[in-house]
């Protein structure tokens, strides 16, 4: 059913079957058009091998298709069963202290047990053999929030055998771990261990490669019981975790209809910067729009300080998410359970059965979302700035810091925030994607550098791009040695500079130009013009450590039809917008300026009428100006160009009056 979406989850498993019809009541009051059913109910589903015990479900999915709501249903793998387990402990994943899990919690399992993957086939098919041409039914989960490395010996043979199929022999392995370092020289598949604290880069990171194909394998087994039993229009997702680093998450949505994720505050509030780059990660999983599938109701229970988001804060952050390419929104979850391990997380309903304050905010949200589904539905996020990702970089920085406050999210979203600031629509594509269509990209400590990954680079500044390479380009194979050029290894012809020493730094150094004076923390490279002849020097260090002192540390260099930026440091953050704002100078981009805590986020229609979110992220009210006639679609009301007055978590839902007659 294509509409925008809104629900939470609901687990009527938990409550007698007499109490269901009141829920489904409240939640058609709060316009509810969706619920998950069934993502941790194994033990009421299967209570015993091969004894399932559906009625139940098939009864609430009854009730709710007669108040017109929709399901999803997940399958229940991330929560096996205590029979499961205990006829089967080798179910139970093994910690890196060679510790079996204990049964108790959820995702308890060994994703590479080959009785876990009997049990979940056999779940998964028995599932979507009695629902899967449900007219009700319009999307699946597979598990939930996949997280769990498994140190098993099963896992420890797989991932030799995993290395075989990736390398072929020992001895191409060899060379490349460069394994006569320490003498770790290999002999025999079964000498190479499982990564357990500091090792061989080049394991640790064919060890993560492992991980993502093991998630991988596990999650089509259920695909491929569940698809053939589907109709064409019902997708399968999975709910991954806002900037989880266990796994390549563009490999795990490959096969996947689309994209989900669980998106929670925890202590503090909101700051529409930092969740946007979460939004727009998701949606570049897939390069389409997303669901979020859980967020919270208020507050969360596993945090430091539960405190609870501000009255109508959650109202922005659903809009928010909506103008970032959500077709939907789900909370968690429907009603507080009376035990188990989340007794005091956030709920639209109590333990009593009785709404919290909370659930007249989701009325609200829910109204508005049915109020202008049919104008936003189908319509999608048109970015023309990308800012590349790429989990092997990541993995291979964490593996080696070289300055412990080094976070490989924290610098991207140092590239994010002054673009998103700007109102610019920005897509976090993998780095493994080509770049037709951009710009603007801009590609963070890209460490890693593979032949494919030049040569989309290369092909798009030759067509007239401007591409920022930063600290910590192209200084490792995918096999996670050092490259035997200096960084930025084959893009320095296009970068006009190579890399001769990069330096922890310990406090702040002086950086600074025509366009800016400021510091640089955490690292600074020192930039070696090539002598191509219209190379500029943009900011050079200032008296530091000598080494530094009065050497390039931000250069531009035209190749082709475009430019490429590279940056040697980490700026403070004026310096950060300053250049930000020169490059896009240099761009047709267009910022659309707002207050800080004003974003203004822009969805396209097929027709190509565009709807412009405007949504005011504080308590304070805020002024923005309008250059266009325009119409708000949540009030009604209609605006001259001119000033705009939010009140506090104010949202507007514009479409511009020329567009109306241009379209029609």
């Amino acid at each position: 059913m294509q509409r925008l979406h809104f629900g939470a989850a609901w687990y009527p498993e938990h409550w007698p079957p007499q109490r269901w019809a009141e829920d489904i009541r409240l939640m058609k009051e709060a316009h509810f058009t969706v619920v998950r059913l069934a993502e941790f109910a194994w033990s009421s589903l299967e209570p015993s091998e091969g004894d399932f015990r559906f009625d139940w479900l098939e009864q609430a999915i009854a009730q709710l298709a007669e108040a017109g709501i929709w399901v999803v249903l997940g399958t229940p793998t991330a929560a096996p069963p205590a029979w499961l387990v205990t006829q089967y402990p080798e179910t139970l994943a093994v910690d890196e202290q060679g510790r079996r899990v204990q049964f108790g919690n959820r995702c308890h399992y060994c994703v590479n047990a080959p009785e876990m993957h009997r049990a979940a086939r056999r779940i998964a098919r028995a599932m979507a053999e009695r629902f899967g041409s449900h007219p009700r039914v319009i999307g699946w989960q597979v598990d939930n929030e996949y997280n769990r490395v498994c140190y098993c010996d099963h896992c420890h043979a797989q991932f030799q055998a995993f290395l075989q199929q990736e390398y072929g022999t020992l001895d191409e392995l060899n060379a490349r771990w460069t394994t006569a370092y320490w003498s770790q020289t290999y002999s025999d598949w079964k000498q190479i261990p499982l990564p357990i604290g500091p090792h061989n880069p080049g394991l640790m990171l064919a060890f993560r490669r492992f991980v993502t194909r093991s998630y991988r394998n596990f999650q089509r087994a259920q695909l491929e019981e569940l698809r053939p039993h589907l109709p064409s229009s019902v997708w399968v997702t999975h709910n991954f975790m806002n900037w989880f680093g266990g796994f390549d998450h563009y490999e795990l949505s490959y096969d996947l209809d689309l994209a989900s994720w669980d998106w929670y505050v925890a202590t503090g509030h909101h700051d529409h910067l930092t969740s946007g780059a979460a939004h727009d990660l998701v949606r570049g999983y897939k390069r389409k729009n997303f669901w979020l599938i859980e967020t919270q109701p208020g507050h969360v229970n596993w945090s430091q300080t539960n405190n609870a988001l501000n009255k109508m804060e959650a109202r922005a952050m659903a809009w928010h998410a909506v103008a970032h390419g959500a077709d939907a929104l789900l909370y968690w979850q429907w009603r507080s359970a009376l035990n188990g391990q989340e007794q005091y997380h956030g709920t639209l309903i109590d333990q009593s059965g009785q709404p919290r304050p909370f659930y007249e905010e989701a009325q609200l949200i829910g109204a508005e979302f049915a109020r202008v589904s049919d104008l936003v539905i189908g319509s999608t996020v048109q970015a023309r700035t990308a800012i590349l990702n790429c989990y092997e970089s990541r993995w291979a920085i964490e593996f080696q810091r070289h300055n412990s406050a080094f976070d490989y999210v924290a610098y991207l979203e140092h590239w994010y925030r002054p673009l998103s600031v700007r109102n610019l629509e920005i897509d976090l594509l993998s780095a493994d994607e080509a770049l037709d269509g951009y710009q603007l990209v801009i590609a963070p400590a890209l460490i890693v550098l593979d032949e494919q990954r030049i040569e989309h680079l290369r092909a798009f500044v030759q067509r007239g791009g401007r591409l920022v390479l930063t600290l910590r380009t192209g200084m490792k194979d995918r096999h996670n040695a050092m490259l035997p050029s200096r960084p930025p290894g084959a893009l320095a012809e296009l970068a006009g500079v190579e890399v001769e020493e990069y330096y922890s730094l310990q406090h702040p150094i002086p950086v600074g130009g025509k366009l800016f004076q400021g510091t640089a923390s955490l690292w600074a490279e020192r930039l070696r013009l090539l002598g191509q002849p219209f190379t500029t020097v943009m900011a050079r260090y200032g008296a530091s450590n000598g080494w530094l002192d009065d050497q390039p540390a931000v250069v531009v260099n035209p190749y082709g039809s475009g430019f490429v930026y590279t940056v040697g440091a980490w700026l403070d953050e004026r310096s950060q917008d300053t250049l930000v704002r020169q490059i896009l100078l240099n761009t047709s981009l267009k910022p659309f300026e707002t207050p800080p805590a004003v974003e203004v986020r822009v969805r396209v229609r097929p027709d190509g009428r565009r709807l412009y979110f405007v949504i005011n992220h504080s308590r304070q009210e805020q002024t923005v100006t309008l250059p266009w006639d325009a119409t708000d679609h949540l009030t009604g009301q209609s605006f001259a160009p001119g000033a705009l007055t939010l009140y506090p978590y104010a949202v507007a839902l514009l479409t511009r009056q020329e567009d109306v007659s241009v379209v029609g």
